[in-house]
């Protein structure tokens, strides 16, 4: 269906409760930003098969993990490749979108990843560390992480985890992508403190880290977070690509730059609807 005002359903969780951080703010901003160029909706994830036929296009926001929901999101996938549905972010992603199996892949192919292996008999691949993080391969929002001792890690490489050495880094940054373009860059400098961040000045090798994945991902419309930490030799190392429902954290973002970001992802939003409701 179609009509001069394309018809938007918004799927978010507004009563998800994320550590340090308050989705729903975000999401009440933006779906009132949004409702300037489209009639739109919100629901919950659990009500979207039940009502996205009823829409031009479906926006996978802050809708929280899909660990809460797996059965409901499985079926909400199915239902979209099956009709076709507009789904943005496209269902197309490699990273966080297809669970954490990119993280095991990425760091076999020599990108700059935490090194991350699954199984006991690989343990000898990652670097000496006297302590290592586990987490579930289906994990989120640290959701089940573990930093145990060196010497107890390998019971626990039973292949349905991720295991990494515990880097000491100075601090973990966060670039910010809508349709391939860089937005901006946020960072956190005190490591303690994930969600505590600041606007961090980007460099052109930054960049070329941070768009490396991007590239490789090869989502095309969309928005997706590259999270990576600053390691002891200087270096960037990807911590996490996050292409299906990225917190935005613009309320740490002066007011132009929050701007500047809310029109592109307007613009990007329209130009995916728009293109995929007009006649060919």
């Amino acid at each position: 269906m179609s009509a001069a005002r394309p018809r938007l359903l918004y799927v978010t969780d507004l009563a998800y409760q994320a550590r340090g951080r308050r989705y729903c703010d975000e999401d009440i901003h933006l779906a009132a930003r949004l409702r300037e160029r489209f009639d739109l909706a919100l629901c919950h994830p659990r009500d979207a098969v039940a009502l996205m036929d009823g829409f031009d296009a479906v926006v996978v926001r802050n809708s929280g993990p899909v660990l809460g929901y797996p059965s409901e999101y499985e079926a909400f996938r199915a239902r979209a490749l099956a009709t076709g549905a507009l789904v943005y972010n496209p269902l197309t992603g490699k990273a966080d979108m297809a669970g954490k199996q990119y993280l095991l892949d990425l760091s076999a192919a020599g990108f700059p990843v935490i090194p991350t292996v699954g199984r006991a008999e690989d343990l000898h691949l990652l670097p000496a560390a006297e302590a290592y993080v586990v987490k579930p391969r289906l994990g989120a929002d640290s959701l089940g992480m573990r930093i145990v001792p060196a010497g107890q890690v390998a019971p626990l490489a039973t292949g349905d985890v991720l295991i990494q050495p515990c880097v000491d880094f100075a601090y973990e940054v966060s670039f910010y992508f809508v349709d391939d373009d860089f937005q901006y860059a946020l960072y956190a400098p005190d490591p303690e403190r994930r969600w505590e961040l600041e606007p961090y000045a980007a460099t052109a090798a930054d960049l070329e880290f941070a768009r490396r994945f991007v590239d490789w991902n090869d989502l095309g419309p969309g928005i997706q977070r590259v999270d990576a930490c600053r390691a002891p030799d200087g270096g960037l190392l990807l911590v996490e690509l996050e292409d299906l429902n990225p917190y935005l954290s613009l309320d740490a973002l002066p007011e132009e730059a929050a701007e500047a970001f809310v029109m592109a992802f307007t613009a990007s939003l329209s130009r995916f609807v728009q293109g995929a409701l007009s006649p060919a």
